[in-house]
């Protein structure tokens, strides 16, 4: 069983596949901006993420759809840390004693991130930024998710070209685990994302998603986050509201590929997509 330690003695178990369900507290997000904007509204939204079926809320108060505009440190702040707050400060058990990550790139937004309750940093641009490392690093019992981006969310997909698409990848996620130990962020407490649609052509993502479990041979647990992104729409022409088959059809394959967090906008449905692959795995 892959266990990782997180904070206040909570644990992420995944001997199967969990779901992270997604929290965007932004007016623009690609997907659902400014649906949860204000805090109340984030809390029932986590309430009913739960319910439906998710391990991980991913909260996050920055967009990183391709060309969005950056968000100031104070925007940010003011989005993301009372919404965690009132998470954990909620009567409804199951609400505060859930599984928190916070989805940055900035580190005092991970720090009081982390001090209001977060038990995951999942950076999009894998604790490159300035003081993101020795930030995250004394808090040693909160997990870490790398993404792989290549350049950034405004020009990523202007022209990605990759030598090797899948050792590219591979390689970045070696020098970003060196880079972490090296900080004092222990193996253990890593978690990898190849990052669909960052910096990838239509056909980088469905090789990605085909090759997913070349990923494995790191020894730590992978999240494949392709949930109503354009790769499904392109492939399939379909509107945002229109990829939810798409996004089930590509959050099963990447399950059955080694993903052990899906991240996605669909909770429920996902979780009754894994909940039947599961079923046939164990012969029920």
């Amino acid at each position: 069983m892959t266990t990782v330690k997180l904070p206040r003695g909570r644990s992420l178990h995944l001997d199967t596949p969990v779901i992270m369900g997604i929290l965007n507290v932004t007016p623009d997000s690609f997907s659902d901006g400014g649906r949860y904007y204000q805090t109340d509204s984030a809390v029932i939204k986590a309430q009913t993420l739960l319910t439906d079926g998710a391990t991980i809320l991913d909260i996050g108060g920055e967009s990183t759809r391709p060309g969005a505009p950056d968000v100031s440190l104070e925007d940010e702040l003011a989005r993301v840390i009372p919404a965690i707050e009132a998470i954990r400060a909620h009567s409804d058990s199951a609400v505060n004693d859930c599984i928190i990550s916070i989805d940055t790139s900035k580190s005092e937004v991970m720090r009081q991130a982390i001090l209001a309750g977060a038990d995951i940093v999942n950076d999009v641009r894998a604790l490159q930024e300035p003081n993101a490392l020795a930030t995250v690093a004394p808090f040693s019992d909160v997990a870490v998710c790398l993404m792989h981006m290549q350049g950034k969310p405004r020009t990523m997909q202007s022209n990605p070209q990759y030598d090797d698409l899948l050792s590219d990848i591979k390689d970045f996620f070696v020098q970003r685990i060196k880079a972490c130990e090296t900080a004092g962020i222990q193996h253990q407490r890593l978690i990898l994302d190849p990052g669909f649609g960052f910096g990838k052509t239509l056909s980088h993502n469905f090789q990605i998603l085909a090759r997913f479990n070349e990923f494995d041979h790191f020894g730590l647990p992978v999240l494949a986050g392709l949930s109503r992104k354009s790769m499904i729409g392109n492939l399939l022409n379909r509107q945002t509201n229109e990829r939810l088959a798409g996004s089930l059809a590509g959050a099963l394959i990447a399950a059955q590929n080694g993903a052990k967090i899906i991240r996605v906008h669909d909770v429920k449905e996902t979780a009754d997509v894994l909940g039947v692959w599961q079923a046939c795995e164990q012969g029920i």
